[in-house]
């Protein structure tokens, strides 16, 4: 299965909210970038609570600190002091998790793309949530945004629980349970969903959606 393909959008136009916003997004777009699970994790965990242009500035003086030639590897990290990680603006929670993702990654539990093509979602999702700083969704994230699995849907995610309200004409959003039972009907699809649902919400903030009537 891939993520926007024709299939995908014929089985998601079976579903009124979707259809709608389908209609008016176009074609999906998402292609999941080529990085290896422990980059994009390190990159997670340092844009944690911090805005974009300020995370990458972070991200940059780390890099540079660890390994100037491109993303450190894991051992780069471990040899780099704490003392120096919190000098390119890192907090200390994220050196302490940007540090037991590298050891964890030295120790091979973080998988690469081609170990983790062989695990199921459930199963990186059990193997990476003990991760320090590494919750559901920023596993979900890694699902969708890099290593491309078709069937997720990120239900804690504002802008996912957002977009159905605004594509739904809902006053209120869902809960995160009910729009997972929603969602059910969505598979083997829901990235594919969850990725119209951002665009709805993405839509809703500069008024150019066109929702039905609130309900």
């Amino acid at each position: 299965m891939t993520i926007g393909s024709p299939e995908a959008l014929r089985h998601l136009r079976r579903d009124p909210v979707l259809k709608r916003v389908i209609r008016q997004v176009g074609p999906c777009t998402l292609v999941a970038a080529k990085r290896q699970p422990y980059e994009a994790l390190v990159r997670a965990i340092a844009h944690q609570q911090v805005h974009g242009r300020a995370a990458e500035a972070i991200l940059g003086r780390f890099i540079a600190c660890c390994c100037p030639d491109g993303f450190p590897a894991p051992e780069a990290v471990l040899a780099t002091t704490p003392e120096a990680m919190r000098a390119c603006g890192l907090s200390a929670n994220k050196v302490l998790a940007i540090r037991d993702i590298a050891e964890k990654a030295a120790a091979g539990i973080v998988p690469t793309r081609a170990q983790a093509r062989r695990l199921s979602d459930d199963a990186l999702i059990e193997r990476l949530l003990p991760l320090r700083g590494v919750g559901r969704w920023t596993v979900e994230m890694l699902l969708i945004f890099t290593l491309g699995r078709p069937d997720i849907l990120p239900v804690d995610d504002f802008g996912v629980r957002e977009g159905y309200r605004v594509a739904a004409g809902h006053d209120e959003q869902l809960k995160p349970r009910a729009l997972g039972v929603v969602g059910d009907a969505w598979a083997p699809h829901r990235t594919t969903a969850a990725w119209y649902l951002w665009r709805a919400a993405d839509l809703a903030k500069d008024g150019s959606f066109k929702a039905p009537a609130a309900i």
